[in-house]
């Protein structure tokens, strides 16, 4: 799975990172704009070592990636996440803000996509996230630069869905046309990030890591790009969608009288969901990191 001997020069890869592509062990992409701006201090640095914990536990290397004062990683230190956890005046890193951070000594998260072109770069096939950007609500039709990035780079994407105050509709309609793949981890419709599901189809449902497997080896055989893995919010930490849209409409209510928006929505509008729900937003998310870490280390071990 892993085809990258040599990772480029603008990417600091550990050690044992380098090693397990190297000699093609299964390994898993983490992404950091979590940490950087989508989990709250300290409970980002507790989840990003459990999601590592996991991973490891199970004999699949972990590649956490991040960009450290201009310096693109592919791998941390227990001691370069704790820096970036608690690290202020950080960026959100897509891909049009990767060579800026590079010339500009930039700290800062790597999303979705940002994560993928790195991952790419070095040969890792497998990436475990919360959950894609995807089409926003509304007229303006916005479009996060995740889903591009899936139609056009070879990287296994294990998620819970787009995040539910997206346009879930509209952002699988964005994925059929980007030819990415939207499997259901036994489940036949789309999760809903904090909810198990949206009630939207998947492309097509598999229920063991063997069926991932075989799917994506076929699909990139054949020329395909990225591919989704939706892994439904486990059962006893989900929240009923009616309870996510009642809250999600206070929210957007105060992010428009705030003129909040851009890059800044999203984190925004989690951070005040967490707070309308009592919490069950924020359980939902962590458990839901973790589930999906699982998932995608038994995926890469079958790879």
């Amino acid at each position: 799975m892993n085809k990258v001997l040599t990772p480029p020069t603008w990417i600091e890869t550990l050690p044992c990172v380098e090693r397990a592509i190297r000699d093609g062990s299964p390994i898993v992409a983490l992404e950091s704009s979590l940490i950087t701006h989508g989990l709250p201090k300290p409970v980002n640095l507790e989840i990003a070592l459990q999601t590592r914990a996991k991973i490891k536990s199970m004999d699949v290397e972990h590649a956490t990636v991040a960009v450290r004062k201009g310096h693109v990683h592919c791998g941390l230190t227990t001691e370069e996440l704790e820096d970036l956890a608690i690290a202020t005046d950080t960026h959100k890193i897509s891909r049009r803000d990767l060579g800026p951070a590079i010339a500009n000594r930039w700290t800062g998260g790597t999303t979705v996509a940002g994560t993928i072109i790195v991952a790419n770069a070095v040969g890792i096939r497998m990436f475990a996230t919360g959950g894609i950007g995807g089409v926003h609500r509304g007229t303006r039709g916005d479009v996060s630069p995740d889903l591009p990035e899936l139609a056009k780079t070879p990287v296994a994407v294990v998620c819970s869905g787009a995040k539910s105050l997206l346009d879930l509709p509209r952002t699988l309609e964005w994925l059929e046309t980007g030819g990415v793949p939207v499997i259901g981890w036994q489940t036949d419709t789309f999760p809903a990030f904090f909810s198990r599901t949206s009630n939207l189809p998947v492309s097509l449902q598999v229920d063991t890591v063997k069926e991932v497997a075989e799917i994506l080896h076929r699909h990139w055989e054949i020329g395909g790009a990225g591919a989704l893995i939706c892994v439904p919010c486990p059962e006893d930490a989900a929240v009923e969608s009616e309870i996510v849209e009642a809250a999600l409409e206070r929210a957007r209510e105060e992010a428009e009288k705030s003129e909040i928006s851009g890059q800044d929505l999203t984190p925004f509008l989690l951070s005040r969901l967490s707070e309308f729900t009592d919490g069950a937003t924020l359980r939902a998310n962590l458990a839901l990191l973790l589930e999906n870490a699982y998932i995608a280390a038994q995926i890469s071990k079958a790879m």
